[in-house]
C-alpha cells in the first residue's frame, strides 16, 4: 500500500469548504482582543491557553459540544467583531488552499446588544469581500435557523435569507441539538426557502438517528445534509441519497468528538464514498475541533486509506455542490480542474 498524501500536498489540493461555522471559527488571539474591547470576560488569559481551553476533547453528547459556543458569541455582538471574524476565518481558509467558502451562522445570536438584523448579516458579508479582494478566495453566507426556537423564528431566518439571495448569502439552514427538536417542525421555513429559491441544507444524523435524516431530505426538501453521520442506519435511505446525489457536508473530526463516531476508522465517511455518495469533506468548527480543512483530509488519508486520487473527486465534489449559481460553479470548475487534474498526475 502506498503511503498517504503528504500534508504539504493536500495544502496545495484547491478545495471548497461547505460547512463552516463562523461562531466556532474564531481565532484565539482575535477573542482575547474583542473581550478586552468590550470588556467581555474570556474562561482563560493568553491566547494559547484559551485555544487549548475550547478544543473540545471530552464532550459525551453533541449538546456538551455546543456548549463552547456561548463563549465565542459573547464577543460577536458588533459589526466590527462580525467583520473582522469573517475576514480572518476567510484568510485562513485561502492560505490552506481552500477556494470557495461557505460560512453558516444564526443572526440572532449576534442581536444580544441589539445589532439590527441587516448588520448582523451586512457584517460578515464585507469581511468576506475584503478577503476575496486580498487572496481571490470566493466566500459567502448561510443563514441559520435553530431546532431549539419556535417555527416561527426560523421561517423569520427563512425570509432574512431570501431577503440577501444574490448578495451574498446563498443558502438556508437548520442547526442545534437534533435530540427532541425535529426538523419537521420547521418545515414551513423550508418551503419558503425553497419558493423563494433558495438553495437548502441541514444539520440531521449527527444528534440523533437515521429517521432525522429522512425528514431533511423528504419533509423539508433539504439539498444537501450537514454531517449524516447516522444515514448509514437506514440503507433504503442511503440508495435513495445516493441515486439522487445529494451531498453530504462530512466533518470527521467533531464527529469524533460528539462520540456519533466512536473513532475515524468506523466513520461512514469510506462507505459512503465507495457506494457513490456525493460526499464533501468540512471542517465544522475550526476553534472547537482545532482543525483545518487539510488536517480533515489528511485524517481521511490516515485513517480511512483515501488515496490522493479519492480525495481529488472528494475535493471536486465541494465545488461541484456549492450553493452558487451554476454559471459561477462553472466558472471556479474551470479554475481549479487543471490544477487538481495536475496534482492526479504528480501521484500518478
Amino acid at each position: 500500500m502506498s503511503a498517504p498524501p503528504s500534508r504539504e500536498l493536500l495544502a496545495r489540493l484547491p478545495k471548497a469548504e461547505l460547512h463552516c461555522h463562523l461562531d466556532g471559527s474564531v481565532r484565539p488571539a482575535t477573542l482575547i482582543e474583542l473581550a478586552a474591547e468590550e470588556g467581555a470576560r474570556m474562561p482563560r488569559a493568553t491566547a494559547e491557553e484559551l485555544g487549548h481551553y475550547m478544543l473540545v476533547r471530552d464532550a459525551r453528547s453533541l449538546e456538551e459540544y455546543l456548549a463552547r459556543f456561548e463563549v465565542t458569541l459573547s464577543v460577536m455582538q458588533t459589526e466590527a467583531a462580525l467583520e473582522r471574524i469573517a475576514y480572518e476565518l476567510a484568510i485562513d481558509a485561502a492560505a490552506e488552499g481552500v477556494r470557495y467558502l461557505e460560512i453558516r451562522y444564526c443572526p440572532t445570536l449576534n442581536q444580544r446588544r441589539g445589532l439590527d438584523l441587516g448588520a448582523t448579516i451586512e457584517a460578515p458579508l464585507r469581511g468576506l469581500a475584503r478577503a476575496e479582494h486580498e487572496t481571490g478566495i470566493v466566500a459567502r453566507t448561510i443563514v441559520t435557523a435553530l431546532r431549539n426556537n419556535a417555527p416561527a423564528e426560523s421561517i423569520r431566518m427563512a425570509q432574512l435569507a431570501a431577503e440577501y439571495r444574490g448578495r451574498g448569502v446563498v443558502g438556508f439552514d437548520l442547526a442545534g441539538g437534533e435530540m427532541g427538536f425535529p426538523a419537521s417542525a420547521h418545515e414551513r421555513a423550508f418551503l419558503l426557502a425553497r419558493e423563494h429559491d433558495m438553495a437548502c441544507t441541514c444539520h440531521a444524523g449527527e444528534g440523533d438517528g437515521a429517521q432525522s435524516v429522512r425528514e431533511a431530505v423528504h419533509r423539508c426538501g433539504a439539498h444537501r445534509i450537514g454531517h449524516a453521520t447516522r444515514l448509514a442506519e437506514d440503507p433504503d435511505l442511503v440508495e435513495y441519497v445516493a441515486d439522487r446525489q445529494i451531498a453530504l457536508e462530512i466533518c470527521l473530526t467533531s464527529n469524533v468528538q460528539t462520540r456519533v463516531a466512536t473513532t475515524y476508522e468506523v466513520h461512514p465517511f469510506r462507505r459512503y464514498f465507495d457506494e457513490g455518495l456525493n460526499v464533501v469533506l468540512n471542517t465544522d468548527n475550526r476553534l472547537m475541533s482545532g482543525v483545518t480543512l487539510t488536517d480533515e483530509y489528511a485524517a481521511a488519508a490516515t485513517h480511512l486509506a483515501f488515496t490522493m486520487d479519492e480525495l481529488c473527486d472528494v475535493a471536486l465534489n465541494g465545488f461541484r455542490s456549492a450553493f452558487l449559481p451554476w454559471p459561477e460553479r462553472q466558472v471556479l470548475l474551470a479554475r481549479v480542474t487543471p490544477e487538481i487534474d495536475a496534482l492526479r498526475a504528480f501521484v500518478a
